[in-house]
């Protein structure tokens, strides 16, 4: 008799494990300081690629402070609306069995919370970009579905669903996210652009780096990139709020030649209080997201 297969929120939650309180034997090893990170300067432009409505606040909230007090300008594009987290949608529109209306509704939820989030950061809402692409399918893609539609097993969606997406309607290729990302480069222009490191274990940020690679590679300007992560085995600990302790990168991670931009106390409250906009993700996650409230924030090279 063939078993029956779980749902992917009851995998999900095991996984998660409820995200156990931090432990004295949780807490990072001691590891030599990184480099400092030169601050964003005037007239700068930086592009942050953010797989998910989150990420951006997770790898990037203290960066972009900098950069407005600096007078540099800040862009964020969403890749995804994150829009296929089955748990979220548990908690959030409290349905057991989510279905594609469900799923959407989540999405625009998280995107609502996501402009929330980047206003508080003083990103002007010009600069918010919304693609629209199916979360959890971004590394498909980049194979079978670069010129093909993907249908999102979530949503049930084949096409961008979203208002205020960069391209309404366009169709889960990898060639139209492509197209959409040239897009904004063109029209923005960076000078620095962050994006998430191949060694992010979620699919979807290390799907969406490689997609932000081979598009700089091919216009000659891979030396603007710069790399952060989000997603390692244990990482960072310990879980919860530490905003004294060093951010230092995961061990698969630690080849990279990683650097450090401090972020003073005002910067760390501020960094919280746009992770906190993300209710639906804090609803779930909180002890790992106020764990990316830290002393620093790490970047590297994408060379």
């Amino acid at each position: 008799m063939r078993r029956r297969r779980l749902p992917r929120w009851v995998l999900l939650l095991s996984v998660l494990g409820g995200l156990p309180a931090a432990r004295a034997a949780d807490a990072p090893p001691v590891a030599p300081a990184l480099p400092l990170m030169r601050a964003p300067a005037a007239g700068e432009r930086l592009l942050i690629v953010s797989p998910h409505p989150d990420d951006e606040s997770l790898c990037c909230a203290g960066l972009i402070q900098r950069a407005a007090a600096a007078g540099a300008s800040v862009a964020v594009v969403w890749v995804t609306a994150g829009d296929a987290f089955e748990l979220d949608a548990l908690l959030v529109e409290h349905a057991l069995a989510p279905d594609s209306g469900t799923m959407l509704r989540l999405g625009r939820q998280r995107l609502r919370e996501a402009h929330a989030a980047a206003d508080l950061l003083g990103v002007p809402h010009n600069l918010q970009f919304v693609l629209g692409y199916p979360d959890r399918g971004l590394r498909a893609l980049l194979g079978g579905f670069y010129r093909r539609p993907y249908r999102s097993s979530y949503t049930a969606g084949t096409h961008v669903r979203y208002a205020g997406a960069l391209s309404p309607d366009a169709p889960f290729t990898g060639e139209s996210l492509e197209h959409d990302l040239e897009q904004v480069l063109e029209r923005y222009r960076p000078t620095m652009v962050l994006a998430a490191a191949p060694e992010d274990l979620h699919p979807d940020h290390a799907a969406s780096g490689e997609f932000v690679r081979r598009l700089l590679e091919q216009r000659g300007q891979l030396p603007l990139l710069r790399y952060w992560i989000v997603h390692a085995r244990h990482w960072p600990r310990p879980y919860g709020l530490h905003p004294q302790l060093p951010l230092l990168p995961p061990a698969p991670a630690a080849g990279r030649s990683w650097q450090a931009l401090p972020l003073d106390e005002r910067a760390r409250d501020r960094k919280l209080a746009a992770i906190r906009e993300h209710h639906s993700q804090m609803q779930i996650m909180a002890p790992l997201l106020e764990a990316f409230v830290r002393a620093d924030e790490i970047f590297a090279p994408g060379q």
